[in-house]
């Protein structure tokens, strides 16, 4: 397909607390669209038709973003402490575009770590933090390759791949697009759950995507690729050769105690009952949290809250957190 977004000025577009800019890129072609919807049958395909017409509607153009400058980093060093070799990639990346017309560039990532470390939440902050969309995908529910890259008109019930539906519905020509559990990744016999991945995560290949549904190819070269898993050796070889894989591990104890402090101060700045508690919870209390993983800590914190509420307190106690007390019942999830 080549690239298809000519030279434009940098424009500033909304996104956040940052303001990043934009040049404007072409992630289809017009008449690639405006052909297929032409050969369609009078009354046949009315699911791929309205495709067609969504796209010439919406137009091929789309922002392709990046931060108007380094943008402020500290405080995800600080929220995601087992992530420092992951942020500093995306640090040295921005440094690199900085300045520059050059486009964004970050190599596909690969989070490799336990449940419940975080490894998701870093993708969605990596998403905000870029300004650009994000697509997810959940590897552990397919069974089949299309959910990827879609299926063929011909099949009933068929439509677009995720990655289709994120580029073209979207706003943007680099989204951070999340491919979560991929080794969970399952298919029939018939299908690679992954095979899409082997071409979309070359740069070269990506630039022209055929989705099987729309059959128009797509420019995906620019997506930004954030994959998690929990063992790599059911990843194949080819997709780990791809990637920048890096071993997340779960929070030390002093790591683990500053992310539930910070959930507790952002929980109660968040909310106007927040201000009936204490600024801080007591030591106890945040010792106990730093035994959890980060993903449980949330609902910990808020069935906590509840709790103390109920007990009208405006201090939360260990009793108050999740399965502390047999009397209660577990609220959110069992610890």
């Amino acid at each position: 397909m080549g690239d298809l977004s000519p030279a434009t000025d940098l424009v500033p577009v909304p996104s956040g607390t940052s303001i990043p800019l934009a040049q404007m890129r072409s992630v289809y072609r017009v008449d690639d669209v405006e052909r297929k919807l032409a050969k369609l049958p009078a009354k046949e395909h009315e699911s791929l038709r309205s495709t067609y017409e969504r796209m010439l509607e919406k137009g091929a153009q789309r922002f392709q973003v990046k931060p108007s400058g380094l943008p402020a980093m500290e405080h995800l060093y600080g929220e995601l402490p087992n992530f420092h070799d992951a942020l500093d990639d995306v640090k040295r990346q921005l440094a690199l575009c900085h300045d520059s017309r050059d486009a964004l560039e970050i190599m596909p990532m690969l989070l490799l770590g336990p449940p419940g470390v975080g490894k998701t939440h870093f993708a969605r902050e990596v998403a905000q933090l870029l300004g650009t969309g994000m697509g997810f995908v959940s590897m552990s529910s397919l069974t089949a390759g299309w959910v990827l890259s879609g299926a063929s008109s011909q099949w009933k019930g068929a439509r677009p791949g995720k990655v289709f539906e994120t580029l073209v519905d979207g706003a943007y020509a680099n989204p951070v697009m999340v491919v979560d559990e991929i080794d969970k990744a399952r298919g029939e016999h018939a299908y690679d759950p992954l095979g899409a991945l082997y071409g979309l995560l070359e740069h070269d290949t990506a630039h022209s995507f055929t989705d099987e549904f729309a059959e128009v190819p797509i420019d995906a070269s620019q997506v930004i690729w954030v994959a998690t898993a929990n063992d790599e050796r059911a990843i194949p070889e080819p997709i780990l050769n791809r990637m920048n894989v890096y071993e997340v591990q779960a929070p030390d104890r002093d790591a683990a105690r500053s992310i539930a402090l910070r959930l507790y101060t952002g929980i109660r700045g968040a909310h106007d009952w927040g201000r009936r508690f204490e600024p801080e919870p007591i030591d106890a209390v945040l010792e106990r949290m730093s035994e959890m993983a980060p993903r449980e800590m949330r609902r910990a914190w808020m069935a906590a809250f509840g709790n103390a509420r109920l007990d009208k307190r405006d201090r939360i106690e260990l009793r108050d957190l999740p399965g502390a007390n047999p009397r209660r019942a577990r609220i959110g999830f069992h610890h």
